[in-house]
């Protein structure tokens, strides 16, 4: 990788990216949220499953604010940031075709609860916390953040986490619905790459199911329906498939070739 900031290793079939800037607790910069991005569709390319990961004290304390702005600026345009960089780097993750685990240490706030959020599996430390911090200096939530949380969790709690700015610690987003597992936080990348070779194990029907899973959330029903019964044609012309059947009617565990 270009940006030392951003570490890119990979154990077998899975790649890790790890933000690297403990110094603020990995903040992102644009350069930063472009790295991780090339990181990601690199991922898609060689690997079949991705871990996405901080440091021991922090996942993501949010986007980097330092640096000069003329807050008198009447052209000043605090989104544009948004459109050039952060946007595309979620769409990239929102049309990843391979599963994505997050592991979250510490915070996870602003963008940075973002990227954690929108991953398949989010494992988080006992205590880790996510935070949406935008309404404190007079923003709003970015990322994708009003879709996600709005999702997961319903309209009264995103509103909660976007208008009163408290952080919401692991436990309660685990008892939300927001997240997947709470372990103590020396077992969170444990637990988060068992889970990503688990998956990166998986058949090749795992891009479908997620590509589903998003299209879903976006669809009405009829078009849920719809995309079942494509890929779902497309998942059955799949070695994978072959394997998965003859593994089941022999009873014993199926070897995806992914």
């Amino acid at each position: 990788m270009s940006n030392p900031k951003i570490l890119v290793e990979r154990d077998g079939d899975v790649m890790i990216v790890r933000l690297n800037d403990p110094s603020t607790l990995n903040s992102v910069t644009t350069d930063m949220g472009d790295a991780i991005r090339e990181a990601l569709e690199e991922a898609s390319k060689s690997c079949r499953a991705v871990m996405l990961a901080g440091g021991e004290r922090g996942f993501c304390s949010g986007a980097n604010l330092s640096g000069g702005r003329d807050f008198d600026d009447p052209n000043l345009d605090v989104g544009a940031s948004l459109e050039g960089h952060y946007n595309p780097l979620m769409m990239t993750v929102r049309n990843l075709p391979i599963p994505l685990v997050s592991a979250v240490r510490g915070p996870a706030a602003g963008v940075g609860a973002s990227l954690a959020l929108c991953a398949d599996l989010i494992v988080a430390g006992d205590t880790s916390y996510f935070l949406e911090a935008f309404a404190r200096i007079g923003l709003v939530p970015d990322g994708g953040a009003t879709w996600l949380l709005t999702r997961a969790i319903g309209r009264p709690r995103a509103m909660e986490m976007m208008m009163l700015a408290e952080k919401i610690p692991a436990e309660k987003a685990l008892e939300w619905g927001l997240i997947n597992r709470v372990v103590p936080d020396a077992k969170v990348e444990e637990e988060a790459m068992a889970l990503a070779q688990r998956l990166a194990k998986g058949p090749s029907s795992l891009g479908l199911i997620r590509r589903a899973g998003w299209i879903a959330a976006e669809a009405e029903f009829k078009e849920a329906l719809a995309t079942e019964r494509a890929y779902q044609r497309e998942a059955g012309l799949s070695p994978d498939f072959k394997e998965g059947v003859t593994a089941f009617r022999e009873k014993r565990p199926a070897k995806f070739g992914g």
